[in-house]
């Protein structure tokens, strides 16, 4: 019996630690352990995903993975047997590709984080606006968005909102190379000037190609002393004052250039006092790089929609706003 016994027992054992427990069809499942997780709780997560939950039980209990639960994002394999699948839960954090582009503000830009890690978006704003932060870093209130460099990252998932932040600080250094910086300062700019320039480039035009153009005219107006008259910031200032970010406007009235706001470049020579939206790279690139003409003016191309007409003269921009205004009259828009 002693040896029945001993037969039995190393049978069990053999099928606690070796026999496949998973209960899943498809070849890979995932499981997001929330951080602060318990046992308890790691066990209801994982209830659905193995056949047996006692012998899994045993084994996390066995190993010490009970009393040491690690948060993250973990890929389970079918097949696998409860020494691999604890195996996965205590050391395979699997990393996910964080992207975003084009944050009007830092509220949007938590919100889209948010969306792509544990963390929420109360605990990212409040780490992207920390007063000593932004300004031990050299940034402002108004700045703190250029900081963050739209792209696509590798994160693990229970990145905490000050790691996102801090790591951002580094892809941001690491962005403005020797290479950028040279270029930045060539054209007279800084780097918050330059990321400023490239939000308005960016809201100018969706066309890749003609960024550098369109950043070509706003730097010959900004290096002649002229004021940007750029229609996005007049629209940022519209909306940051009425605080309705949500608001659509598809026309500037003359009204609106009257708005008192740093934003507002028909008002004021300055550039605005940090970025209106986050400019992808391909604009900053083209204010680094931008085209050398002597356009200054350009209106939306009704012939080749997208793209713009540009003028050398006052005189043959108003030509081509001319055309400009007749088809959106047209079109009936009126705000």
């Amino acid at each position: 019996m002693g040896l029945v016994g001993g037969g039995l027992f190393a049978y069990y054992v053999y099928q606690a630690v070796f026999s496949p427990n998973t209960n899943f069809e498809t070849e890979t499942t995932t499981i997001y352990i929330p951080s602060g997780t318990t046992y308890p709780q790691l066990r209801e997560l994982i209830l659905p995903l193995v056949k047996d939950i006692t012998t899994f039980d045993k084994i996390a209990d066995k190993k010490g993975y009970a009393r040491n639960v690690k948060a993250g994002r973990y890929i389970l394999t079918k097949g696998l047997n409860n020494n691999e699948i604890i195996g996965v839960l205590r050391s395979k954090n699997s990393p996910i590709q964080v992207n975003f582009n084009n944050q009007e503000r830092l509220e949007n830009l938590a919100g889209r984080i948010a969306e792509q890690i544990e963390t929420d978006s109360i605990s990212l704003l409040q780490s992207f606006r920390d007063p000593s932060f932004i300004s031990s870093n050299g940034f402002t209130a108004d700045n703190a968005l250029s900081m963050y460099v739209p792209n696509k990252y590798e994160f693990f998932w229970n990145t905490s909102a000050e790691q996102f932040r801090d790591r951002m600080l580094k892809e941001y250094h690491r962005f403005w190379n020797t290479n950028r910086r040279a270029k930045a300062k060539d054209i007279g700019l800084s780097i918050s000037q330059v990321v400023t320039v490239a939000s308005i480039v960016q809201k100018e035009t969706a066309k890749v190609d003609e960024r550098p153009r369109v950043a070509g005219v706003y730097i010959n107006r900004y290096k002649n002393g002229w004021k940007l008259d750029a229609d996005p910031t007049v629209i940022y200032a519209l909306k940051k004052h009425r605080n309705d970010w949500d608001a659509v406007i598809k026309r500037v009235l003359y009204k609106d250039l009257e708005l008192d706001s740093p934003y507002n470049t028909y008002k004021y020579k300055h550039l605005p006092p940090g970025p209106i939206t986050m400019p992808d790279i391909s604009s900053i690139d083209a204010v680094l790089h931008y085209e050398k003409h002597e356009y200054y003016f350009f209106v939306a191309n009704v012939e080749n929609f997208g793209y713009h007409k540009f003028a050398k003269t006052l005189t043959q921009h108003n030509r081509n706003k001319k055309q400009y205004v007749n088809w959106i009259n047209k079109q009936g828009v009126r705000r």
